[in-house]
């Protein structure tokens, strides 16, 4: 495959903050290694010909709707704030959720105000850094407010007197509870996805983007796969399968010289303490639980 500009994936992912480490941790993970540059902004990929940007996450969406990237890794709520605010919203187009990065877009209201629902702020100021965003879901509800934007320290507005409500991201609650907020109701459940844009790739690029996504799939369902071997009496086949989480068909091997076998299977969901109690309950022993670094299906 030739390595030329025009058959390199340009990925735009967080230079510092939340999804950054776990941004490039992904991208490991899918098996892509990069020379870093001097100025930290452009790494170039070595053994896979994608190339990273690393920038402000608010620069993600507009760097894909003006083709200056092919795909990016940004938050849900800054995608779909900047879609809406440039009229572009149907341009960007998520690939997949990245099941990190979670967070949630919520008005919240001082403690002692009062306001008890959606409908108690129409009419009323609320700050926000999502102003877009806030007033399309709003809007759903019936809820004509005014929207004013602030960039930081949104939580001080309703004690300054500017506002009388926020809409803000809110991952523990804790500010909002040191700033005497309320948090009255999620507007939007958020987390890290791949966005690429509407339209067309050439061929080469379209081929590379399908791999990524592939890689990704598999990264994606192994970091929540387990892989159990056990023994257990062969007798007690069906009920050990009903109680290995998210398994149908486990791999069976007779044990040589015992009318016991020995129990392969990958769980598709959370292994906990309370699955490999019943198992042992059942008569399994010898229960090992692994984790599964890569899946392809």
């Amino acid at each position: 495959m030739k390595n030329n500009h025009q058959e390199r994936l340009r990925v735009a992912i967080q230079k510092s903050g939340r999804l950054s480490e776990r941004s490039q941790e992904v991208l490991k993970n899918c098996g892509l290694r990069f020379a870093r540059s001097k100025d930290k902004l452009f790494w170039y990929g070595q053994d896979f010909p994608v190339d990273l940007l690393l920038v402000r996450d608010d620069d993600i969406p507009s760097l894909l709707l003006e083709g200056a990237c092919d795909l990016g890794i940004v938050g849900e709520n800054i995608a779909r704030e900047v879609g809406l605010e440039r009229g572009k919203e149907d341009q960007l187009q998520q690939l997949r959720k990245l099941g990190f990065g979670h967070c949630r877009l919520s008005v919240a209201v001082p403690e002692n105000s009062g306001i008890d629902s959606l409908q108690g702020l129409d009419g009323l100021r609320i700050a926000t850094s999502y102003p877009a965003l806030t007033r399309e879901l709003l809007a759903r509800e019936g809820i004509r407010a005014e929207i004013s934007k602030l960039d930081g320290a949104v939580e001080i507005a309703p004690a300054m007197g500017t506002a009388d409500a926020i809409s803000d991201l809110v991952s523990t609650g804790t500010t909002l509870r040191a700033n005497h907020l309320a948090e009255m109701q999620v507007l939007f459940q958020s987390e890290a996805a791949l966005y690429g844009r509407a339209g067309e790739l050439n061929p080469a690029k379209q081929a590379l983007v399908d791999l990524l996504l592939s890689r990704l799939n598999g990264v994606m369902q192994a970091s929540a796969s387990k892989y159990v071997m056990l023994h257990a009496p062969r007798a007690a086949l069906e009920k050990i399968t009903e109680l290995l989480p998210g398994v149908e068909h486990p791999s069976v091997m007779p044990l040589e010289g015992s009318d016991r076998i020995a129990v392969h299977a990958v769980c598709g969901e959370t292994v906990f303490w309370e699955h490999l109690e019943a198992l042992k309950a059942a008569g399994a022993s010898a229960i090992l639980v692994l984790p599964v670094e890569k899946m392809l299906a």
